[in-house]
């Protein structure tokens, strides 16, 4: 059973002090801007290592292995909103994990070194105004034109999108079967900084919860991109971003359980002091018996999610259990965040409240990354329970 070490230990308690001297200060003023400066938070970070701890030294990574990465996406839920923890997540997790993988020196040195120190924010691009969950039905598509891709589509639900330097972009580049006719490519998204030639910001979004996270609609309009910008083989897209994913549902279920035992925590404390009826909200049975149930599952998630984690580590596949975690922990993060607020009453229905914005914030869990039903369905085919699966 994978175990955590001192040096474990040591990188929770830098990532926490981090959070406390530079994120947490001000998170409510980005809040009310509905953005961050991501460039100035990340080189803080980069400076720190804390971007590439599981990427390759050669890049300016630590080179440790995904156990550290996981302490990293469960300790940024101390982050007082979803949006910049989202945000660091695409940065590590999600835009860059094929790079690292599957991308050519040269292609490393230009994209994932400076996302690494933090010089570049990166985003990735999957989802589209008629894809979300639905990877393989993408439209935007990439034509090869000599030693260039000519790109033109529109990407939607883009984390840091009006931010961004560059997008670990999917696109369609043959005619084939839409599994195998997908590629993964590096786009830059300014040059010289100013926005690239036929990349434009089509809308900043304006959203339910993740106010602190920039999130935009971008359009490509015959984009060109140098053909060594591919990461790894073309047609092979679709492969590289589903192995993505894990790292991407990992983060979503690692992230759950602080969140969901800082509300429970929280609630706690509020219910003890709050005064009804002649007694303490906590002194109600259904109360404290809710908080043991909740604390209860939290348990089962973090056991379900480090399993997982380990999976992974060894080099195993981990799709099933990654799958189940962030089901779980997205369908717990629901159920936490609204019977805590319960209990918070009217206080909880005010935004000054942490319970009302993790309400919020927490929603988007069983939207991205897959939805809820699409892990659901991975379940049940490595279970052999779809239609016609025996």
């Amino acid at each position: 059973m994978l175990q955590m070490t001192s040096e474990h230990e040591e990188l929770r308690r830098t990532i926490l002090k981090f959070i406390a001297d530079e994120i947490n200060p001000h998170v409510d003023e980005w809040e009310k801007a509905e953005i961050f400066p991501a460039h100035e938070v990340f080189r803080k970070m980069g400076d720190l290592g804390l971007l590439g701890i599981t990427k390759p030294v050669a890049y300016g990574g630590m080179g440790l292995d995904y156990s550290y990465g996981a302490v990293l996406n469960e300790t940024t839920s101390h982050i007082n909103c979803g949006g910049v923890p989202m945000a660091i997540g695409v940065q590590t997790d999600m835009a860059t994990p094929a790079l690292a993988r599957f991308g050519s020196p040269e292609l490393c040195n230009e994209f994932l070194a400076p996302s690494i120190t933090g010089e570049f924010v990166a985003c990735i691009g999957v989802s589209e105004p008629g894809a979300g969950s639905d990877v393989a039905s993408i439209r935007t598509r990439a034509v090869r034109d000599g030693d260039d891709y000519v790109i033109n589509g529109s990407k939607m639900w883009i984390t840091n999108g009006t931010q961004a330097d560059w997008m670990c972009m999917l696109a369609n580049t043959g005619d084939g079967p839409v599994h195998r006719n997908k590629s993964l490519i590096c786009v830059p998204l300014k040059e010289g900084g100013k926005r690239a030639k036929g990349v434009s910001v089509t809308r900043k979004l304006k959203k339910m919860g993740m106010h602190s996270s920039d999130t935009a609609e971008l359009h490509f309009d015959n984009v060109r991109v140098p053909v060594r910008n591919l990461i790894g083989e073309e047609g092979k897209g679709f492969t590289y971003q589903m192995m993505q994913f894990q790292e991407e549902r990992l983060y979503a279920a690692l992230g759950g359980i602080v969140s969901c035992e800082l509300t429970i925590a929280e609630t706690i404390d509020y219910t003890r002091q709050r005064k009804a009826f002649g007694k303490s909200i906590l002194d109600n049975q259904v109360v404290h018996f809710r908080m043991a149930e909740l604390s209860t599952e939290v348990e089962a998630l973090r056991a379900l999610t480090w399993k997982a984690v380990e999976i992974h580590v060894d080099g195993g596949d981990c799709t099933k259990l990654a799958s189940m975690a962030k089901l779980k922990a997205c369908r717990l993060s629901r159920e936490v965040n609204d019977a805590c607020l319960q209990y918070w009453g009217g206080m909880g229905f005010m935004d000054e409240t942490p319970v009302s914005r993790r309400y919020r914030d927490g929603r988007l869990g069983s939207i991205g990354g897959g939805a809820d039903e699409v892990m659901l369905g991975i379940i049940s085919k490595y279970m052999g329970t779809l239609p016609g699966k025996g």
